[in-house]
């Protein structure tokens, strides 16, 4: 389960590192609210499709988790990220993103009784003043950019920590392919609902910005999100809150990679603080005899 878990991390980070920039192409034919709504459609169709028969599983007791869960991990951060990345870059978006651990830090030990040791909370603190120092360079090269949007980030992130959190406290009993279907099933007719508002379909041409957006989302929404979150389910299972969300870490460097590629401006701080992230990681998980662990949940 060690070596798993890990690998699990690794494909994670390549496959959510890569969304910041598919995100970024996407907006260019497509509005945020078209992004956010055919990214949860194309996922969607994907995981109900592969996990009918996991869906059908379900108890009523469990659906309450299964749609808290879709909207906290799912609906509300893909629209948030849409938004943020119309004034961010996109390695910026990710930067912010690796906020996730503090936070299912703070969040579980505040709401669900959690019980972290001293060695991941020194790992978390590393990673946060590695990813400060991101945030803070990043600044200083592009002062053009509105830095109030990273809010929206901020916001997302706190989604993603509350609903871990919840993930494994409340849903240790749904398989990974269950989870990630559920979740998505209920949020198909929101999406759906703001994509008809978002007026995509008054459209009299489909240009070839327009039709390339929907191929990038296509791409995000089933592998950046229907594929990822089967995998993150399953990561959440087999290790703690603390470890599964160290991916945020990770994320920014890929995600900076590819936003050299594409002509973002990347510093030599950059790197060392990306270094330091990858440290944070490190420390975080690099002793498994120490305890972290979650009391026993009233039911």
């Amino acid at each position: 389960m060690k070596n798993i878990k890990w690998i699990y991390l690794i494909i994670l980070s390549l496959v959510w590192g890569s969304s910041f920039i598919l995100i970024k192409k996407a907006l260019i034919g497509l509005t945020a609210l078209q992004v956010g709504s055919f990214r949860i459609i194309f996922a969607a169709a994907f995981l109900i499709l592969v996990g009918f028969k996991s869906i059908s599983r379900l108890t009523l007791k469990q659906w309450k988790w299964v749609i808290i869960s879709g909207f906290l991990g799912s609906f509300f951060p893909v629209y948030l990220f849409a938004f943020a990345e119309t004034e961010i870059d996109s390695a910026i978006a990710s930067i912010l993103n690796a906020t996730t651990p503090l936070l299912t830090l703070i969040f579980g030990a505040a709401f669900f009784r959690a019980v972290f040791n001293q060695n991941k909370i020194i790992g978390v603190i590393i990673g946060l003043i590695g990813t400060i120092g991101l945030i803070l360079s990043g600044a200083s090269i592009n002062p053009d950019q509105n830095y109030l949007y990273s809010v929206l980030v901020i916001i997302a992130a706190a989604c993603y920590a509350m609903n871990v959190n919840i993930l494994k406290t409340r849903m240790s009993d749904i398989g990974p392919l269950g989870i990630a279907a559920g979740n998505f099933s209920a949020l198909l007719i929101p999406a759906w609902i703001i994509l008809y508002f978002s007026g995509f379909f008054e459209r009299d041409v489909f240009t070839t910005e327009v039709e390339l957006s929907l191929v990038y989302v296509g791409i995000l929404g089933i592998i950046g999100t229907g594929v990822a979150m089967i995998i993150f389910n399953k990561l959440v299972q087999i290790s703690d809150p603390v470890f599964t969300t160290s991916v945020t870490y990770t994320i920014p460097v890929v995600a900076l990679g590819w936003g050299v590629l594409d002509g973002e401006v990347f510093s030599f701080w950059q790197i060392i603080s990306a270094l330091i992230i990858l440290i944070g990681v490190f420390i975080v998980n690099r002793s498994k005899n120490l305890i972290s662990r979650y009391r026993k949940q009233a039911t």
